[in-house]
């Protein structure tokens, strides 16, 4: 009797390497998703943009009270340049007692200059507070035929950058060295002409942009 044979297998093909490397894949994303979900967060197939990161608002000094000038004299402001506006800061001018009115405006006046001419303090630099009025400025009071309450800068205001000349015209005109109407009249050195400036909302809120209407004046 002829012994029965078994019936012969056929051999399987070996798994391709890229299949198993496929159902690798496909099993580590399947893990990745499920320990998101795990923690609360959800998978995404497209790329997200959250936007820049969140940045302290400028311009908010955290003690006020810190950048005004110790001791006696005026309580005054200036306007600094923060986030492209003008934005003020407390100070003191120095004046003696019984200083007669009109030598008063000018020593307001100069102690407002030389305010604006320093750098900020540290708290207000890291605040975002900047100044461009530049150092070794002064002013002078009226010249025979001007109005009495005529200011005369040693650098013509025509000669100052947009920035410059708004942070003094603003600063001077919301001062005891003006009138109080929001404006101030300025002129340069000898007999250049005089202008009245103005501070309005816009040059306040856009200085590079905006400068001080002005309006000549022809005398006192």
């Amino acid at each position: 009797m002829t012994p029965r044979q078994e019936p012969r297998s056929t051999p399987r093909p070996a798994p391709r390497r890229g299949a198993a490397r496929a159902a690798g894949a496909v099993l580590c994303a399947a893990s990745l998703a499920a320990l998101l979900a795990g923690c609360g967060i959800r998978p995404t197939e497209v790329p997200t943009d959250f936007g820049a990161a969140p940045s302290r608002v400028p311009c908010t000094l955290s003690d006020p009270d810190a950048t005004a000038e110790a001791g006696k004299g005026v309580p005054a402001q200036v306007f600094l340049l923060c986030g492209s506006s003008l934005v003020t800061v407390d100070r003191r001018v120095s004046v003696p007692d019984g200083t007669p009115d009109a030598r008063r405006r000018l020593l307001v006046a100069q102690g407002l200059l030389d305010y604006l001419a320093r750098t900020p303090s540290a708290a207000e630099r890291q605040a975002g507070f900047t100044t461009d009025v530049r150092g070794g400025m002064t002013v002078g009071g009226p010249r025979p035929g001007d109005p009495d309450d005529t200011l005369r800068l040693s650098t013509p205001p025509a000669d100052l950058g947009s920035y410059a000349l708004a942070q003094i015209v603003c600063t001077f005109s919301d001062s005891a060295a003006a009138d109080g109407d929001g404006s101030v009249i300025l002129g340069g050195p000898a007999d250049t002409a005089l202008n009245r400036y103005e501070c309005t909302d816009d040059v306040r809120s856009k200085p590079g942009s905006s400068a001080p209407p002005a309006t000549r004046v022809t005398g006192g």
